[in-house]
């Protein structure tokens, strides 16, 4: 990571704050050049070898957020991939992005590779995912293609849950970094208000804030452009809004059909903090739901299709997983509008029923 640890001494990356307009990626347009050539040498640095061989061979789914700015009306299958919000700190971030979770390290290469080549830009992996590693092989080999910029990427990763003191989590961003081999991550966020095995036990008030200092001071070097929560009740937003320097840009959450949490979306969207939802198929446990199965043939489209539009009409950004190209290309073909009557219906389903992924924390209904 010399490339890094130089880049950021240069002061080629300026840090984005909640009293600033917007995000400067670089101060000149030399500078963002030499920031995508250094994120695409060497991948094969990170124990690639294998990762490079498996996408080579591998790779050949709104309205009423002020948020949002689109740079299109349309939402058909390319255009959505097109189409961005604007986080508090004037950062954009692109509406749709592709969830990695359960995808081994192995494999996720492909997985990124597939979508880089459909148009995807938005790519969210997490230390606890074990597989950062597997992301920047596919996002160096697309930058050492010249398909991308750097700055048309967006990455993000997670401190680990267990991650509850300053000096873990300012260590950890320093490791996510060099796992993926960028000079800087577009969001890191903190992956659980408490550690798993605790998961909605304790408040954790004050270890949050040690964390979240560690990525206010991240995001004050250059290493990080946004900074973020996941899993956050209200009660663990406010500890942070009363206590830090910056606001979060992002809030990660549960969110589909059947089990959307209205108060806290409009919590969030009254503090200026985007909603990501991810699982917005539920893990999958929405695909044989007959009600869905139903609507979804009413507008000739798939259940996830169904489920990732709803997302983004509540002014969310909804980050469906897959590994199947096939499926990440269907996950963007969103160009049908959901009547208002429907919309409605669906947001006073019920759903908790997640089958055998139901042992996870984040679906146990705590």
């Amino acid at each position: 990571m010399t490339n890094r640890r130089a880049f950021i001494k240069a002061g080629g990356i300026l840090a984005a704050s909640v009293f600033v307009p917007s995000f400067i990626a670089c101060s000149d347009s030399s500078k963002k050049q030499n920031l995508s050539k250094m994120d695409g040498e060497n991948s094969s640095k990170i124990n690639g070898e294998n990762l490079n061989q498996n996408l080579s061979t591998n790779s050949s789914q709104t309205s009423g957020n002020s948020l949002s700015e689109t740079e299109t009306n349309s939402e058909n299958s390319s255009e959505i991939l097109k189409q961005f919000y604007t986080l508090n700190n004037g950062v954009k971030i692109p509406k749709l992005g592709l969830g990695l979770w359960r995808i081994p390290n192995d494999k996720v290469a492909a997985a990124v590779g597939a979508a880089l080549e459909l148009g995807y830009k938005h790519f969210d992996t997490a230390q606890a995912y074990a597989n950062e590693q597997g992301v920047g092989v596919a996002i160096n080999k697309t930058l050492n293609s010249g398909k991308f910029s750097r700055e048309e990427l967006f990455i993000t990763s997670k401190i680990r849950a267990e991650f509850k003191s300053y000096e873990a989590a300012l260590k950890s961003i320093d490791e996510s970094l060099e796992n993926l081999n960028l000079s800087y991550i577009d969001l890191m966020l903190i992956h659980s208000p408490q550690p798993w095995s605790d998961f909605r036990g304790g408040d954790y008030f004050e270890e949050n804030l040690a964390v979240f200092k560690a990525l206010e001071v991240a995001q004050k070097a250059g290493k990080v452009r946004s900074i973020g929560v996941s899993n956050f009740l209200q009660k663990d937003i406010e500890n942070i809004l009363k206590n830090c320097e910056l606001k979060p840009a992002v809030n990660q959450i549960l969110l589909h059909i059947g089990r959307t949490d209205f108060a806290l979306l409009d919590y969030c969207k009254e503090q200026g903090i985007l909603v990501e939802a991810y699982s917005p198929i539920a893990h999958g446990a929405l695909l044989k739901d007959e009600r869905l199965v139903k609507m979804a043939k009413k507008y000739s489209v798939s259940v996830p299709q169904l489920c990732v539009k709803y997302a983004l009409e509540l002014g969310a950004l909804p980050l469906p997983k897959s590994a199947n190209p096939a499926h990440i290309k269907e996950n963007a073909r969103l160009n049908f509008t959901l009547l208002s009557a429907d919309l409605e219906e669906l947001k006073i389903m019920k759903f908790n029923d997640y089958g055998e992924h139901s042992h996870f924390p984040v679906f146990s209904g705590k």
